[in-house]
């Protein structure tokens, strides 16, 4: 792996201090002093779950808040999405805290490259009507010369996941596809091949779609999502050889730079043996993401911050991922880049995203054995047990490929995590176990200009944050019972995962 020392971000530190005019330190009288390590005192659950305190996520959030205002200038409003200010600011942020902390951890900067996309305008006319569902897919190129395009559409056979599907009228016109069987990006690209001007690929199943094309190919057209619901009607009318004329616009842009994870490993505790997690420090490009997952990213700074006051038997490493909201970029890149020996001594990794959703719910990854590399069923147990023992209720949710465990697992390291929620709507059954509203999103302002610092739950946030901790302290101590790693897990995976997940971050990949 291709890692820079923390030397060089300390003038990314002090410019961002000094352009922002507030303070990236930490907090006095958080850890042990600059150049001591804590000594002594193996690390207890208990004692360290006591060291969280929630006014301190509050001001580290009012930093962060800050931090993503060094963007107004260029985005006319504040974010921390990759390639920004206020991204360049939070990685700095995050630099600096852990320098307070001594010779306690080793910390480092994992350069790669990043694709980025955004979406400046867009159209799609089926006939005399502009549907409502259409939405342009992530890291869709756009159209020719960035105008409006026009052509008649041509229904594609089957899936569109073969050239043999694409009829030769599909040259010249808008490429209708059904959602299924492979990645949107193949659909496009099959369409671009087969002189497609444009691809609307709709859903196969009720609602709306909002997907991507994931990695950029050559041969990939302007792609437009589109709803089951609408898209049937036009469907039927291309089925009985009707002919049906489109206008397709999309003006986007996708580009290439170079961003950062931050990587932090305690210097004691067996090297051998690490117990690793981690959280995303970006956010997109519509607002400042303080849930999303600024939340997940301070939780882990604070419990770095505490856990310097402790010795570990085991080494504790903390992740902060980049380019997570363009499709988890940064911790893909990190675990494709270990050497099979190093994969290993990973015993397992903890994600955490979105830890204060305020129409929460207390949500576990539902890991198993049966279907993910063995010990991410007993990961999850821990985070069931210590919610029984908190005397709160929780719910399982998919582990479907949405967040950063997902190259880890595909790599044979056992994962699993917590969350919060994000745009799933919320029961009248879980109102029942968590309070909140039946109806609304777990978190509202979801991929909004509005997750700012009135979008956390406090509550959450400080029970998550313990959670995070017990987990830490639990396997910094032992790994007493967990399941042990063979070289066999790295390169043979289950056959129950080796199929491409419908998501790969927050959006559909097919």
């Amino acid at each position: 792996m291709k890692l820079l020392p923390l030397a060089g971000y300390a003038g990314l530190a002090a410019a961002a201090a000094y352009d922002s005019q507030i303070p990236l330190h930490g907090e006095p009288g958080h850890a042990a002093p600059a150049g001591t390590s804590a000594k002594g005192k193996i690390v207890d659950s208990k004692e360290l779950q006591d060291t969280i305190r929630p006014e301190n996520l509050m001001e580290r959030a009012r930093k962060l808040y800050a931090i993503a205002k060094l963007s107004e200038d260029e985005h006319n409003h504040p974010t921390r999405v990759i390639g920004s200010a206020g991204h360049n600011g939070t990685l700095a942020y995050i630099h600096a805290v852990l320098a307070e902390l001594g010779d306690y951890y080793t910390v480092s900067s994992q350069p790669f490259p990043a694709v980025s996309g955004g979406i400046y305008e867009s159209r799609l006319v089926i006939g005399q009507e502009v549907p409502a569902s259409a939405t342009p897919m992530g890291l869709t190129p756009p159209t020719k010369g960035r105008e409006p395009v026009f052509g008649k559409f041509s229904l594609v056979a089957n899936n569109g996941c073969q050239a043999s599907d694409f009829p030769h009228a599909v040259e010249g016109s808008i490429a209708l596809i059904r959602r299924g069987e492979c990645p949107f990006g193949d659909k496009s690209a099959l369409a671009g091949k087969a002189g497609a001007i444009a691809a609307v690929i709709y859903n196969n199943e009720p609602g709306s779609m909002s997907g991507t094309l994931g990695t950029p190919q050559p041969d990939h057209v302007a792609t437009f999502g589109l709803s089951k619901e609408e898209a049937e009607p036009y469907v039927a009318e291309l089925e009985q050889g009707k002919h049906l004329d489109g206008i397709a616009y999309i003006d986007s842009v996708v580009n290439t730079i170079t961003t950062n994870n931050v990587l932090a490993q305690t210097k004691g505790g067996d090297p051998e043996n690490c117990v690793m997690l981690g959280g995303h420090s970006d956010s997109v490009g519509e607002g400042p993401g303080i849930n999303d997952d600024g939340s997940g990213t301070i939780s882990l700074l604070e419990v770095a911050t505490q856990l310097a006051k402790f010795e570990v038997n085991n080494c504790v490493r903390f992740a902060w991922w980049s380019a997570e909201e363009e499709g988890l970029l940064g911790s893909d890149y990190y675990v494709a880049q270990l050497p099979a020996e190093e994969n290993l001594k990973i015993r397992l990794f903890m994600d955490y995203d979105m830890m204060a959703s305020p129409n929460f719910a207390y949500q576990i990854y539902n890991a198993t054995n049966a279907v993910n590399p063995v010990g991410s069923e007993e990961l999850r147990d821990l985070y069931v047990n210590w919610y029984e023992e908190q005397g709160l209720n929780y719910t399982f949710i998919p582990f479907d490929g949405r967040s950063d465990y997902d190259g880890f697992i595909r790599n044979g390291i056992p994962g699993g995590g917590i969350a919060t929620g994000a745009e799933g709507v919320k029961t009248d059954e879980e109102v029942g176990l968590f309070g909140g509203k039946a109806g609304d999103w777990y978190d509202p302002c979801y991929h909004q200009l509005c997750d700012d610092l009135g979008n956390v739950n406090m509550t959450a946030w400080e029970v998550n944050t313990k959670l995070i901790a017990h987990s830490v302290a639990t396997y910094a101590k032992s790994f007493d019972g967990f399941p042990t790693r063979t070289p066999s897990e790295v390169s043979m995976l289950s056959e129950s995962r080796a199929y491409t997940p419908k998501y790969h971050g927050n959006r559909l990949v097919m």
